[in-house]
């Protein structure tokens, strides 16, 4: 797991459950199964209302990368470019044909595909580049869904506070059911608010921040497929990935 996710998860509720016992209260007053269902349930129904299901569902899919973090293959394509550049120079844009079978990347195997058919470089980097807005476009919109989550689940949070207070003031007569709706009120305010600012805002962020990297290394690759489609020499290529790198 990524040690700076599991760090965060681990602070943040060693912070909420410890300062819970220090002002003196118990762990199971913040167990309110009514208060989850309220804030949880409402607050997914809200992002379905607003979000396409595939879109939600590439949402959720994308959690996983919270633990398991995508390999960062940015290293491995420096070193695969400046050799893809050699042989093209050296055997001709042909020979590349090779490296499309041993590459698991489709965006690396359209970008070979594009310099092999001889795909005048302009419009090679143009193809490249729509498929790089799509792909963020797509990937954006996904992560809205953890944005959109973050900025429901506190309103939720109130109505079920409100909920619960109507619970209360039904009850007024009958004192044994007065505390229940009084701890759903509170508790469904700290889920709401818990859950945007310590769960799904931080995971809009780290997924932004992850697609940001992809998005960057592939307008490294997009690049270098220019340059060799162009016709240059390794040593203007390995330049360029310099710039990438620097």
């Amino acid at each position: 797991m990524d040690r700076a996710s599991l760090i965060g998860i681990i602070l943040v509720f060693v912070g909420i459950l410890s300062g819970q016992v220090l002002e003196g209260g118990h762990l199971s007053s913040l167990l309110q199964p009514a208060a989850f269902v309220i804030v949880v349930v409402s607050t997914i129904g809200a992002v379905l209302l607003q979000s396409r299901l595939p879109t939600f569902i590439r949402g959720i899919k994308m959690l996983k990368w919270i633990a398991v973090m995508p390999e960062d293959k940015s290293k491995k394509n420096v070193t695969d470019a400046l050799v893809w550049s050699v042989v093209a120079r050296r055997e001709g844009f042909l020979s590349l044909e090779r490296y499309i079978n041993s590459s698991k990347d489709p965006f690396i195997e359209k970008g070979l595909k594009l310099v092999i058919d001889g795909v005048d470089p302009e419009r090679l980097k143009e193809i490249l580049d729509v498929d790089i807005s799509f792909y963020e476009m797509e990937q954006r919109q996904a992560i809205k869904i953890w944005d959109a989550a973050g900025g429901y689940s506190p309103t939720i949070g109130i109505l079920g506070a409100v909920l619960g207070l109507i619970h209360v003031m039904e009850n007024l007569t009958d004192p044994s059911k007065l505390g229940g709706g009084i701890a759903v009120a509170f508790v469904a305010t700290i889920y709401g608010v818990g859950l945007a600012n310590l769960f799904f805002l931080p995971v809009a962020n780290k997924l932004k921040e992850m697609v940001g990297r992809e998005v960057v290394r592939r307008e490294m690759l997009a690049d270098i497929f220019f340059s060799i489609a162009q016709g240059d020499s390794p040593r203007i290529v390995e330049e360029r990935l310099s710039n990438h790198r620097g």
